[in-house]
C-alpha cells in the first residue's frame, strides 16, 4: 500500500495525493500567431480559492527521461493563459498541460497537443483597397499579419485569396457573385462594365490543412470609361467659375482699390495754379487757414480795420405846385423847413420870418415863398457836398487798429 502511494507521488510529482478535480475542456483560441489557452472549472468543486498553473514543452522532448517544462502561467486565478509571447514556432508541435491547486492540494495535470500550422486559425487580409482603371477595377490585398506585424506568407507558403465580386445594378444582394482565386497581392477584376458600381469581398485560404478565413467587409467602387461630352462641358463651366472666383474677382477688386487710391491722392483734374499757391503758402503772413498754437494766441491781430461812415439817405422834396392856395403853401413850406432844419441842424432865417409872420398873422407873398424854397435847397446841396468830402477824407485816413 505504501509502495503504491509512493509510485503515485513520483508519477504526479505532488507531495500529496491529488484530491482536486481536473480542469475540463482545454481549448486553444488562435488567430494567425496569437494563441490563448482556455479551460473550464467547476466553482462548486471546492469552497477555497483555486489557482492554476500552465506549462508547455516540445512534443519530441516527451521521449526524454528528464522533462523540462516551460512554465507560462503560475498560480493564476483566471481560467485562461496567453501563449502568444512563448515563442512557439508555427511549424512545431507542442504539449500543453494545466493543473489546479487549492490549500496545498494539487489536481492531476491535463494535457493537450498543439500544432500551430495545423490548429491555428487563419485570418482574413488585413487591408483591401479598390482603384478604378478605365472600365476595370484593381484590387490591392494586404496579407494577414502575425502578432509581430509580419506577413503570414512567411509561415504559410501556399496562402492565396478568394475574391467575390458582383454588380450592384444586376445583383444588389450579392447572391450570385463572380469568383476569382489568386495568390497575388494585386488583382485586376475582368469583365466589368463602364460606369458601374461593383462590390468586393476577400477570403484567405490554405488548402493543405483546409484552412479558410472569414470574408472581409464588402467594399464598393464605380468603374470609369469614356467621359461623356455633357460631363466635359460641365467640368469646363465649373473650372471657369472657379477661375473667376479665384483669379478675376480678386484682380478686379485690387484694380478698383488702386483706382480709388490714385484718384484720391493723385487726381487727374488739378486745381488752378493760384489756388495751389494759396494752399501751399505756409508763411506767417499768409491767409491760409491753419491751427493756432499757444504761442500764437497772444499775437493774434487783425491786419486792417476800415471804418465806414454811416450812409445818410437824404430826402428831396419837390416844391408844391404854384396853383396851391397861399395858405397851403405856407403850411407845407413851414413843415418842410422845420423837418429839414431838424435833420441838418441849420435854421433858416426865412423859415424863422415865416414862422414869425404866421405867428404875427401877416400873409406871405409868393415871391418870398419861392426865395425861401431856393435857399433851403441850396443849404441841402452844401450839406451833401460836405458829407461826401468827409467820406473821402475818412477813406484816406484808414489806420491799423489792434484788437
Amino acid at each position: 500500500m505504501n509502495m503504491k502511494r509512493a509510485s503515485q507521488r513520483e508519477h504526479t510529482g505532488c507531495s500529496v495525493l491529488a484530491e482536486l478535480p481536473q480542469p475540463q475542456n482545454l481549448t486553444l483560441l488562435t488567430l494567425n500567431t496569437q494563441y490563448v489557452l482556455t479551460w473550464d472549472w467547476d466553482q462548486t468543486a471546492t469552497g477555497n480559492a483555486v489557482t492554476f498553473t500552465v506549462e508547455y514543452m516540445a512534443k519530441y522532448k516527451m521521449m526524454k527521461k528528464k522533462k523540462n517544462w516551460s512554465r507560462v502561467c503560475e498560480r493564476t486565478t483566471h481560467t485562461r493563459c496567453d501563449l502568444t509571447d512563448s515563442d512557439l514556432h508555427y511549424l512545431g508541435m507542442y504539449v500543453v498541460r494545466v493543473q489546479a491547486s487549492a490549500d496545498g492540494v494539487n489536481s492531476h495535470w491535463v494535457y493537450k497537443d498543439f500544432c500551430p500550422d495545423m490548429d491555428a486559425s487563419l485570418g482574413p487580409p488585413s487591408r483591401v483597397e479598390l482603384a478604378p482603371v478605365g472600365n476595370l477595377l484593381d484590387v490591392t490585398i494586404s496579407d494577414p499579419l502575425t502578432s509581430t506585424q509580419g506577413s503570414m506568407k512567411e509561415h504559410v507558403l501556399f496562402l492565396y485569396y478568394r475574391i467575390l465580386y458582383w454588380s450592384l445594378s444586376d445583383d444588389p444582394q450579392g447572391l450570385k457573385p463572380k469568383v476569382v482565386d489568386s495568390s497575388n497581392n494585386l488583382v485586376t477584376l475582368p469583365e466589368l462594365e463602364a460606369w458601374t458600381w461593383y462590390c468586393v469581398m476577400i477570403q484567405s485560404r490554405y488548402d493543405y490543412y483546409n484552412k479558410t478565413s472569414g470574408y472581409t467587409e464588402p467594399q464598393c467602387m464605380q468603374t470609369e470609361g469614356d467621359t461623356p461630352y455633357g460631363q466635359i462641358f460641365l467640368y469646363f463651366l465649373v473650372s471657369m467659375v472657379v477661375c473667376f472666383l479665384l483669379v478675376l474677382l480678386p484682380s478686379y477688386t485690387f484694380f478698383r482699390f488702386y483706382r480709388v487710391l490714385k484718384n484720391t491722392f493723385y487726381p487727374s483734374i488739378q486745381l488752378p495754379a493760384h489756388i495751389q499757391e494759396y494752399l501751399c503758402d505756409s508763411s506767417p503772413g499768409s491767409d491760409m487757414p491753419r491751427l493756432l498754437t499757444a504761442d500764437s494766441e497772444a499775437e493774434l491781430c487783425c491786419d486792417k480795420l476800415t471804418i465806414c461812415p454811416e450812409v445818410v439817405l437824404l430826402e428831396i422834396h419837390l416844391p408844391p405846385p404854384l396853383t396851391a392856395p397861399p395858405s397851403e403853401l405856407e403850411q407845407d413850406s413851414g413843415r418842410h423847413i422845420r423837418q429839414d432844419s431838424g435833420d441838418s441842424g441849420i435854421y433858416s432865417t426865412e423859415g424863422g420870418s415865416a414862422q414869425q409872420g404866421r405867428s404875427g398873422g401877416e400873409p406871405i407873398r409868393r415871391d418870398q415863398e419861392v426865395d425861401s424854397w431856393q435857399t433851403l435847397e441850396q443849404v441841402k446841396m452844401d450839406e451833401m457836398w460836405r458829407e461826401s468830402a468827409d467820406e473821402r477824407d475818412l477813406d484816406e485816413g484808414v489806420v491799423d487798429v489792434c484788437v
